[in-house]
């Protein structure tokens, strides 16, 4: 896809200052090594270079071929991207022999270019093929996982990543709809979940948490993310920042577990023998969590859901633990 298709699909990143800010781009560390795990249409990566030093670098990846194709119109040795998931951070630092990195930003969901874009399969506001792949050269669709996968299974995906209570008659409501044909289109899936879901919370399509599951299971996004974790945090010096947006309570409940995790240490019964020197010790410190203000809300309904959270790596963690 050139530069001009992709282009028509406007996206207005989400807490961009609040993000940028949050990775403390200043003094010597603008001279790091940075990571935007989700390059998406460019805008915290754009900023993040307008920050960075002479000797400063940046990695971003992406999975999808539209977003690759938007990063390369960005002109600056300091910049590279890599086209595949955030996943394979760790592989990706060993290849360019870069054992650790100043701070990590990931700004996790979908794009708006992605669900305006009715061929990619995303959204039921508008009639497209069933697709749902970040990729599209790889995997399989939305539509072929629905026509192969059993109905159990696909229940399961709809309740645990769609939170969605109506899990057992969505799923039974689609093995009885391609017994009869291919479910192969946005509309259709749409239009099975409005017949089987009776009652939805108002101003909220039937069709949301189905289409939500669905595309998360597709794309692996919650393995993907615990993954890139413990990728990041391997890879952080020692106070740098991991920035991590969040759209819905899977992905953010993953975020804050983790990031809690490492900041929070049981502390042992104040009754034992035990020398301070060996305590155990917290491995980060949150610094942040952040919602979108109400004017950004209000210029992007779409922010409304974002949550963003930020801590910094301590020194007492060492690296590569």
């Amino acid at each position: 896809m050139n530069v001009e298709t992709v282009q028509q699909y406007q996206h207005r990143t989400v807490l961009l200052d609040e993000a940028v800010d949050a990775l403390a781009l200043e003094g010597d560390r603008a001279d790091g090594i940075y990571i935007d795990g989700t390059f998406g249409r460019g805008g915290h990566s754009r900023l993040i270079l307008q920050h960075l030093g002479a000797g400063g670098r940046l990695l971003a990846f992406d999975k999808d071929t539209q977003a690759i194709a938007n990063a390369a119109t960005i002109a600056d040795a300091r910049f590279e991207i890599v086209h595949d998931s955030f996943a394979t951070l760790g592989e990706a630092l060993a290849t360019r022999s870069i054992p650790q990195v100043n701070g990590v930003l990931l700004d996790l969901g979908i794009s708006s270019p992605q669900v305006d874009d009715a061929t990619r399969g995303f959204s039921f506001r508008a009639d497209g093929p069933l697709d749902m792949r970040m990729d599209t050269t790889r995997g399989i669709s939305a539509a072929e996982w629905l026509a192969t996968e059993t109905e159990q299974k696909i229940e399961k995906v709809i309740r645990e990543y769609g939170e969605e209570r109506f899990a057992f008659q969505i799923a039974k409501a689609i093995a009885a709809r391609r017994a009869v044909e291919p479910i192969s289109s946005t509309r259709q899936l749409a239009a099975i979940v409005a017949n089987a879901v009776k009652t939805r919370e108002k101003g909220k399509d039937p069709a949301t948490r189905t289409f939500q599951a669905i595309r998360i299971f597709i794309n692996q996004e919650l393995e993907e993310l615990e993954i890139v974790l413990n990728e990041a945090y391997r890879h952080l010096a020692p106070h740098g920042r991991m920035v991590v947006i969040s759209f819905h309570s899977l992905e953010d409940r993953i975020v804050k577990q983790f990031m809690a995790g490492k900041a929070n240490v049981p502390q042992p019964d104040r009754r034992l023998p035990i020398r301070a020197v060996d305590l155990p010790q917290p491995e980060m410190k949150l610094i942040a969590r952040i919602k979108p203000s109400a004017e950004e809300v209000s210029a992007n309904p779409r922010s409304r859901s974002a949550v963003m959270r930020v801590a910094e790596r301590l020194p007492t963690a060492g690296v590569l633990q």
